[in-house]
């Protein structure tokens, strides 16, 4: 019993000298500044910088694989600290703000009804029964996922029946767009401000007879945009509007020559988030905690 005992502790001490060697030999060097960047992320983890989340992010910036300026949600307070822990100018980042955009205009105004629907408050579940209660497949389904999910207090519900998005409090983390299920919410840069408001691809009749704010695929914007940036694109689903925003110049052309209203330009943005209000912390917005953009 003795020996057994022994020799298991001479194993026991072999294998801890074996790891111990093995654990200096093989380890892997962190650079501190990874750890200075993590702390100037507000950690929020929404992948909007391009990465699955901050921390690859910090790795990526230390190694000079992405700018300091590609977190939205950490503003321009993130930015300034991420540049001073490089030595870099913030000038240099590159980044424009970018904020979540409303791709569809079927209000209850525009929008008939296919029928009544009764069931939870969410629109992933409301898209399981015949894609939704709209009478266009392609339309926003009201019922607020989005508005639930953004935790800035960015998104309420407008009176009729489509989520406003408020651009001074939006941080483009991109949690709303991975949200919808209909896939009607997309991030744009602030300078980007001509949008179609429509998605759906069926035929002109058939399209406009679901939603006044329809695309008819009329080509007028295609014939009268003079920079090229409109295009009425067809694919296997059918065609629709689509505004290539590298040549886009805002002048807004397109939004006048469309007979329907499904081209929107909207008034311009400011470069910086606002996630911070004025005021008591009632005031703030909602989820306000669970980064450290306020703090």
């Amino acid at each position: 019993m003795l020996y057994a005992v022994i020799s298991l502790a001479a194993m026991g001490a072999v294998f801890g000298v074996m790891l111990a060697v093995a654990s200096k030999k093989f380890a892997v060097e962190v650079d501190p500044r990874v750890e200075e960047i993590l702390q100037a992320l507000p950690g929020v983890n929404c992948g909007s910088c391009g990465f699955a989340g901050c921390s690859g992010y910090a790795e990526a910036v230390v190694k000079g694989e992405a700018p300091v300026g590609a977190c939205n949600p950490g503003g321009a307070e993130a930015k300034q600290k991420m540049a001073a822990i490089m030595g870099t100018d913030t000038a240099d980042s590159g980044m424009e703000r970018k904020i979540a955009r409303l791709l569809c205009n079927g209000s209850t105004s525009n929008s008939s009804m296919l029928y009544k629907y009764e069931g939870i408050e969410d629109c992933h579940a409301a898209a399981v029964h015949y894609s939704g209660p709209k009478a266009c497949h392609y339309g926003c389904l009201g019922l607020g996922s989005c508005v639930k999910a953004c935790p800035f207090g960015a998104i309420k519900m407008g009176t009729e029946g489509l989520p406003v998005i408020n651009t001074d409090l939006c941080t483009g983390c991109n949690i709303c767009v991975q949200t919808c299920p209909k896939q009607l919410l997309q991030l744009a840069g602030i300078s980007q401000l001509v949008d179609v408001r429509c998605r759906n691809k069926g035929k002109a009749k058939e399209a406009k007879d679901v939603c006044k704010a329809a695309c008819i695929k009329c080509k007028l914007c295609e014939k009268n945009c003079p920079e090229g940036a409109v295009q009425v694109v067809t694919d296997n689903e059918g065609s629709v509007a689509v505004i290539d925003h590298t040549k886009c110049t805002n002048c807004g052309i397109c939004v006048t020559k469309c007979p329907t209203k499904a081209i929107e330009k909207a008034s311009p943005i400011k470069a910086e988030v606002c996630a911070v209000q004025d005021g008591p912390s009632e005031n703030k917005p909602a989820g306000c905690g669970s980064c450290h953009i306020c703090g």
